[in-house]
């Protein structure tokens, strides 16, 4: 599935990207996420564990299940 990354303030300008696509596996969560941007952005996974994050607009925990399309 493909979900819409949208990254801010220090995540934007280290990684210097402000919006990316992931392709991740059906059923993966925020947490799975996470590691795919760590592992394609690696000047930001030392920021990653500290970082909020929002699906699609929503705060929202690393448990949560992303879907087709989220944001």
């Amino acid at each position: 599935m493909k979900v819409r990354l949208k990254m801010f303030a220090i995540l934007k300008q280290r990684s210097g990207v402000g919006e990316a696509e992931l392709e991740l596996a059906t059923g993966a969560t925020v947490a799975r996420a996470m590691e795919e941007i760590a592992r394609r952005f690696g000047t930001i996974a030392d920021l990653l564990p500290r970082a909020a994050v929002a699906v699609n607009l929503a705060y929202s925990p690393r448990t949560t299940v992303l879907c087709e399309g989220d944001e």
